[in-house]
């Protein structure tokens, strides 16, 4: 689990290219939490809002997106669904909270509904395409990293390949 955390922080910080597996998406994310845990507490224990915890997030938002969008790659998807999904989540989150500020909470009606609706269903489809199991073999974006071999090795009598 920490080998897969310090392989997409270390090696592949800002790389977008290729392709990640599932378990190199999930344990990031699974070591990520932990760590976000950890400085949250290190934050209350000093009394701080958004100190070490925030400085950690800063640190990984590169790796974060750089793993997401090759976890995509591994599906067949482009990166860019990653950012309109941001985007669109982003527009929604602030047209609650103007919504809110203009209308107040008393007023919760269809145009609260909508944005809430429609942010939900982003992340449950994120999170649908990141469980999803990599394309067998190449794809437009590489290699498939389960592949030990490339499709173009052979396999000699020993079963040792052959570039």
């Amino acid at each position: 689990m920490i080998e897969w955390y310090k392989k997409v922080v270390f090696e592949n910080y800002a790389n977008f290219n290729g392709r990640a597996r599932r378990s190199e998406y999930w344990y990031f994310v699974l070591m990520n939490m932990i760590i976000s845990t950890i400085t949250m507490m290190f934050d209350k224990i000093l009394g701080i809002k958004f100190g070490v915890n925030l400085l950690y997030g800063i640190a990984v938002f590169i790796p974060t997106l750089s793993v997401s969008v090759r976890r995509l790659h591994d599906i067949g998807k482009s990166g860019w669904i990653l950012l309109i999904s941001y985007i669109t989540i982003i527009i929604c989150a602030v047209g609650l909270v103007l919504g809110m500020l203009t209308l107040g909470t008393s007023s919760f009606n269809i145009w609260f509904t909508i944005p809430i609706i429609v942010m939900v269903a982003i992340c449950i489809w994120m999170l649908v395409l990141f469980v999803t199991e990599g394309n067998d073999g190449k794809n437009k974006y590489g290699s498939d990293p389960k592949n030990i071999f490339d499709e173009d090795d052979e396999i000699d009598e020993i079963g040792t390949a052959e570039a």
